[in-house]
């Protein structure tokens, strides 16, 4: 497949598409949180990988790897204009109230109520340790393959997942703290932790 590939192979490449698409689409969510621009990163992705094909190792195993290393740097980018265009708008802008949905969000399900917690605890995370975290955790990449696709050593992977667990647990706890009058009766925030970090593990964009 790398062969081919690298010669230009458009069948190749085709089947490259349809086996890995929607690993990328849902590492790029992750990583965005919008559905909008993990469409986006995902086209940029297989685009930069058919412009830079020459450039890839002969030799290795799974392309997996290389796409979502494509895909993370294509995420930052995307971050970065989704900044610009907020702080664009608040120039401009007055700034208008925000509903609180505290109210929605307590006539929700426990499991999806916990779960948000969960996302927002990840989006509180470092840009580096959710990118390991998305890697790592969610697409299955093993520490040398997002050692590969993160272009750093296999040891920075390892602390970088380390620390990104734990801020991940402290932070979750730290939501249904404040969520407290929230939380399922008779349940501790730690024994709650537990459940969403097993529960935002199996999550899938869908």
């Amino acid at each position: 497949m790398r062969d081919r590939i690298r010669a230009g192979d458009r069948e190749a490449f085709a089947e490259l598409y349809d086996e890995h698409a929607r690993t990328v689409y849902n590492h790029a969510f992750r990583l965005t949180g919008d559905w909008s621009s993990a469409e986006e990163v995902m086209s940029e992705t297989f685009l930069e990988a058919w412009r830079t094909r020459e450039k890839l190792e002969p030799e290795g195993g799974s392309l997996r790897p290389w796409l979502l290393g494509i895909a993370t740097n294509k995420a930052r980018n995307a971050n970065r204009r989704v900044r610009r265009r907020l702080a664009f708008l608040a120039q401009r802008l007055s700034a208008e109230p925000v509903q609180d949905f505290a109210d929605e969000s307590a006539s929700r399900i426990d499991d999806s109520r916990e779960l948000e917690a969960v996302r927002r605890a990840v989006k509180a995370l470092r840009r580096p340790e959710r990118e390991v975290l998305a890697l790592c955790v969610w697409s299955g990449l093993d520490y040398a393959q997002a050692a590969q696709a993160l272009r750093v050593p296999v040891g920075t992977v390892r602390s970088r997942l380390s620390r990104a667990r734990a801020r991940l647990r402290r932070l979750t706890d730290e939501q249904l703290t404040a969520d407290a009058g929230r939380t399922r009766p008779g349940r501790t925030a730690r024994e709650n932790t537990a459940a969403l970090a097993a529960l935002a593990v199996q999550e899938d964009a869908r």
